[in-house]
């Protein structure tokens, strides 16, 4: 015997997948800008936490990825703003109810830590003394005074968050895959063209 659609944890009263409204243009510019800051700024991460490169490279790529990071906090702001002003479309009432709460807290957990990772990088940079420029063009003060070991403790911080991160980027790219590829119903289009 098939269990009624709300049994299954299926919320009724929504469009199918299939038939999901999109996301507006300014939401998706959001988190195009968003992905493409995101992974430029993990790759530099990475490889200045786990590589000696040397200062004439390690410094303007640690000026990159702190002025990216500073661009991240601010777009994530207005993000996040907007996204309160303008909430997200229904996920599909035929999506589980697991699912949907998975989606919800990822999207969350993702926008939290996008505003938590650039100020634990700012207070970790203040804390160390080292300048964070902004693409070059001015120097945001410091937030937190000179105290390297502290520093270091958030540096470590900060290093455990950028994982976290990329965890939760490679569970919502799997997931935006998997609607795609194996359910081939509307998902990911919502976030493509709307």
């Amino acid at each position: 015997m098939q269990r009624p659609a709300a049994d299954a944890g299926i919320i009724v009263g929504r469009p199918s997948a299939a038939d999901a409204e999109g996301y507006s243009l300014t939401a998706r510019t959001f988190h195009w800008i968003t992905v493409a800051l995101v992974l430029t700024m993990l790759p530099i991460g990475i490889a200045i936490a786990n590589f000696d490169l040397g200062a004439a490279v390690e410094d303007p790529l640690y000026h990159i990825h702190r002025s990216i990071g500073a661009l991240v906090l601010v777009i994530t702001v207005a993000r996040l703003i907007y996204r309160l002003r303008n909430p997200a479309p229904p996920l599909p009432a035929d999506m589980p109810l697991w699912q949907q709460t998975a989606a919800h807290g990822t999207h969350w957990a993702l926008y939290a830590l996008l505003i938590v990772q650039p100020i634990m990088g700012w207070i970790a940079t203040s804390a160390y003394r080292a300048p964070v420029l902004f693409f070059w063009l001015f120097e945001l003060p410091p937030i937190w005074p000179e105290n390297r070991p502290f520093s270091e403790a958030m540096f470590v911080v900060h290093r455990s968050i950028g994982v976290l991160i990329a965890i939760l980027i490679t569970v919502h790219i799997a997931a935006a895959l998997y609607h795609y590829f194996v359910l081939k119903d509307g998902v990911l289009k919502r976030m493509v063209s709307g």
